[in-house]
């Protein structure tokens, strides 16, 4: 698969995160910033169903942005060039085969990203990551929307969750979160799913994981509520401060239950509950 790298000059982080978060709407599979230069990485051919859109984004922000044809073969090398191991508080590293192993007692992932978003370099998987060491989901089901490279549901299965499913709307996704539960040892343990939040319906869960983006959030989170089990949680991220009282009011309107907010980097992290016990 074509890769173009759709390259913006932004004045300043904020910028760069704002733009990120508008540009999360469109199919963009990862993004990264370096000095002063936001990255945004899109296969060429769904690139052709919203340029159009995407330009006129741009034309709102007053910034300009060139698109730059990426040769599929190099990308591995682009990872192991810009995006290091994470460390999450030293519980938790996230890293690609090429990294250097986490030290003994560390908790450790193993994630080969190719295009998938969810490497533990952005804030909002460290968010997730860290909610997930402090959730208690040991013994119980959960499911991971959006899961990208898998990795969460890894994070999830490695801290005692008893199952997990994967759900992922792109092909590209789904292929690389199996071949990642596979060298991590937790296929028996995560089902990859490919398909939207209808593939849901019916289920049911203890706790959900959602790092997608305000939107999709907004227009979903009655799906989750709807499979979340009595003293359940979700928790989700993908969003910027500014959209946080929305997810909450939405939250709310559901019977879902403010426990608490957590930000990185100006992105955010909200933890709800359905009702019944506390954990």
């Amino acid at each position: 698969m074509d890769y173009i790298s759709l390259q913006i000059e932004v004045r300043d982080p904020e910028q760069g995160d704002i733009l990120t978060a508008e540009l999360a709407d469109y199919p963009f599979e990862s993004f990264e910033t370096e000095e002063g230069l936001l990255k945004a990485y899109i296969p060429q051919e769904r690139l052709v169903d919203c340029k159009s859109a995407v330009d006129a984004l741009l034309d709102r922000y007053g910034v300009r942005g060139r698109y730059i044809a990426i040769e599929t073969q190099n990308w591995n090398a682009l990872w192991e060039r810009n995006f290091p191991a994470t460390d999450v508080e030293g519980r938790l590293r996230i890293r690609a085969p090429f990294h250097e192993a986490a030290p003994a007692g560390e908790l450790e992932v193993v994630v080969m990203p190719k295009m998938s978003f969810g490497t533990g370099h952005h804030a909002t998987t460290w968010l997730m990551s860290r909610a997930i060491l402090d959730l208690g989901v040991s013994g119980r089901c959960g499911l991971d929307m959006g899961s990208g490279t898998g990795v969460l549901s890894i994070v999830a299965v490695k801290c005692g969750a008893a199952h997990m499913d994967a759900v992922d709307i792109d092909d590209w996704a789904d292929a690389n979160c199996r071949e990642n539960i596979a060298m991590n040892g937790v296929a028996d343990r995560i089902t990859p799913i490919l398909g939207d939040v209808r593939c849901i319906a019916g289920r049911h869960y203890d706790f959900i994981l959602a790092n997608i983006n305000r939107n999709i959030l907004l227009a979903d989170m009655s799906s989750y509520a709807a499979t979340l089990n009595e003293g359940g949680d979700l928790v989700m991220s993908g969003f910027l401060e500014a959209d946080v009282p929305a997810i909450v009011e939405r939250a709310s309107a559901l019977g879902l239950e403010p426990v608490s907010t957590a930000a990185r980097d100006g992105w955010m992290a909200v933890h709800v509950r359905r009702g019944g016990k506390n954990r």
